[in-house]
């Protein structure tokens, strides 16, 4: 369980595995970041695929270890640890492709954002609850997945969107049936690996240079807020009655950014 990984030839794949639901914790984001960026650096590697185990991609954070700690190293913690895991996903050296089944919530939307190609079953949802927890973050990476309009009434109800919906955005390269889910991104990823790795390894660090988005500082922009709403007691108290099991709602699964 944790982050995992494995090779299928020249294809590293990387797995998210935290019961129940994947919420991370502070250290599992940074090991998720060290994996992402070991794999990518590995000459031997031509794609990575991100993929995970249980009943969704990610939950994202794990609130009731931010509550926990008395103090606010855990939010400091995990702040950084998600901006190093969505950074490494964004700047690994080898286009990586997204496996999303179940819930894609929070953090999950960070990662899936910054991948380059994104497969999805049939079961999947995307959506960010930041509202509903007290922070904010991860709309940079729901603008690479949604127009802009969108963006923002899914920002502001915390609703969420299927896979299909997102196919029909672009966004999503293909849905398939939840066991075809693994096959179908490893499919993608072998085409990608078949070509010459040198001219793949350029053409990815190409196209994050002609990117309009700058995602690395318009996340942590976003973050400032989370430290703030803190700073306030909105998003302590927003937490708190998520972990007592006051916050949840029908559109959303456990965990955040």
């Amino acid at each position: 369980m944790g982050i995992s990984t494995r090779r299928d030839g020249p294809v590293a794949l990387v797995t998210i595995d935290h019961p129940p639901v994947n919420a991370l914790p502070v250290a599992a984001w940074f090991d998720l970041a060290t994996v992402l960026r070991e794999a990518g650096d590995d000459p031997a590697t031509h794609v990575v695929v991100l993929r995970a185990e249980g009943r969704g991609f990610c939950a994202g954070v794990d609130i009731k270890e931010l509550q926990r700690d008395p103090g606010h190293q855990a939010l400091v913690g995990v702040n950084r640890g998600c901006a190093a895991a969505f950074g490494a996903v964004y700047d690994c050296a080898v286009p990586v492709v997204a496996a999303v089944h179940g819930f894609c919530l929070g953090g999950g939307i960070g990662l899936v954002g910054n991948a380059d190609v994104v497969l999805a079953a049939e079961d999947a949802t995307f959506g960010l609850p930041e509202v509903d927890r007290g922070a904010l973050g991860a709309a940079t990476h729901l603008a690479r997945l949604v127009p802009q309009h969108l963006l923002r009434a899914l920002y502001f109800t915390a609703r969420t969107v299927t896979a299909a919906e997102l196919y029909r955005h672009g966004s999503v390269l293909d849905v398939v049936p939840r066991a075809e889910l693994d096959a179908a991104a490893l499919a993608v990823a072998a085409e990608i690996a078949a070509k010459d790795t040198r001219v793949i390894r350029a053409a990815k660090e190409a196209l994050n240079g002609i990117d309009p988005q700058p995602v690395r500082r318009s996340y942590r922009f976003e973050q400032g807020f989370t430290y703030e709403l803190t700073l306030t007691g909105a998003g302590d108290e927003a937490r708190s009655r998520f972990a007592n099991g006051a916050a949840a709602t029908p559109t959303t699964a456990p965990g955040e950014r």
